[in-house]
C-alpha cells in the first residue's frame, strides 16, 4: 500500500508539472509578476552534508511569487515514512541585484513535530522553534560559472545553552545562539546534455559554551562540531523528454560530510 501510494504521488505531480509549466513560462513574458508552483521527489533528504528524516523518501513542494527582483515563497519537506519522519516548512524572502550576479536572503526555518501541541506563532526567541538565517550569495556568470554563498544564523533556535531545571520558571528556555556559519562554493558545466555541479559547503563557526558550571549545552551547532568541510559532492542532472513539449528533470547526487564520516547517493526527480 505504501509503494502504490508513493507511485500515486508520482503520477498526480506529473499532471501537476504538465499543467502549470506552460501557464508560468508565459506569465514571465506578460508580465513582472508570476508564480513558479514545483514539487521534487527525492530518496532521501540531504541538506548540507547533514541527512533528515532517516532514509526515507521525502516530497518537496515550492510555491513562490516573483515581483521583478524579488521573491517570496515557501519550500517545505514531508518525509513520506519510517521511524523518524521529519516535517519542514519554510518561508523565505530574496532580492536579487546587479545584473541578477548577487542575491540576498532572509530564511525562515521551522520543523513542526505533529507528536507533541507545537506552537508555529511563538517567536519569542529564548524558546521558538524558528531559526531565522541571513545569506549572501554571488550566482555566477556564462563566463564564470562559480557560485558562493555565506549563510549565517541570526534567531531562534540555534542554542548555546538550554535551563534543565525542571523546578525553573524559564525551563528549557535558551541563553543565546550559536550563529552557526555556512559558506558553499560550487562549480557547473554541461556535458552532451548532462549538468554537472561539483560544490564544497564548509562549517565556518565553532559551537559556543554558555558562561555556565551547570545544565547542558544544547544544539552542538548546525552543521558540526569544528570548522571544515561538511558537505561535498556532485550532482548529475538530466531532463527526460515525456512529450515534444514536456520533459522532467532528474538528478543523482554523490556526497559526502568528511567531518561527520558520512556518505549518501540521493535520487531527485523534479516537477
Amino acid at each position: 500500500m505504501k509503494n502504490f501510494s508513493n507511485i500515486f504521488i508520482c503520477i498526480t505531480l506529473v499532471f501537476l508539472g504538465y499543467t502549470n509549466t506552460y501557464s508560468q513560462e508565459e506569465q514571465k513574458k506578460k508580465s513582472p509578476i508570476s508564480f513558479d508552483v514545483s514539487a521534487d521527489l527525492v530518496s532521501r533528504y540531504i541538506w548540507r552534508g547533514a541527512q533528515y528524516g532517516g532514509s526515507s523518501p521525502n516530497i518537496q513542494p515550492n510555491l513562490a511569487l516573483n515581483i521583478g527582483n524579488f521573491q517570496i515563497g515557501n519550500w517545505s519537506s514531508y518525509s513520506l515514512g519510517g521511524n523518524n519522519f521529519v516535517q519542514e516548512f519554510d518561508f523565505f524572502l530574496s532580492y536579487t541585484f546587479i545584473k541578477e550576479m548577487f542575491t540576498v536572503t532572509l530564511t525562515d526555518y521551522y520543523f513542526p513535530n505533529d507528536t507533541v501541541n507545537y506552537n508555529y506563532y511563538d517567536f519569542k526567541n529564548t524558546q521558538t522553534g524558528h531559526v531565522l538565517e541571513g545569506m549572501l550569495g554571488f550566482n555566477g556568470t556564462e563566463k564564470v560559472p562559480i557560485s558562493l554563498f555565506v549563510a549565517v544564523n541570526f534567531y531562534g533556535a540555534d542554542a548555546i545553552r538550554l535551563n534543565d531545571d525542571p523546578a525553573s520558571a524559564d525551563f528549557n528556555e535558551r541563553t543565546g545562539i550559536q550563529y552557526s556559519t555556512y559558506a558553499e562554493i560550487s562549480y557547473s558545466t554541461n556535458v552532451k546534455k548532462v549538468g554537472f555541479d561539483v560544490f564544497l559547503g564548509m562549517n565556518l563557526s565553532k559551537p559556543k559554551e554558555a558562561n555556565v558550571t551547570d545544565g547542558f549545552i544544547g544544539e552542538s551547532g548546525y552543521y558540526g562540531d569544528n570548522i571544515g568541510i561538511v558537505n561535498l559532492g556532485l550532482t548529475a542532472s538530466k531532463a527526460i523528454p515525456v512529450t515534444d513539449r514536456y520533459e522532467i528533470p532528474v538528478s543523482v547526487s554523490l556526497i559526502t560530510n568528511p567531518q561527520a564520516k558520512k556518505v549518501y547517493a540521493v535520487f531527485a526527480i523534479s516537477f
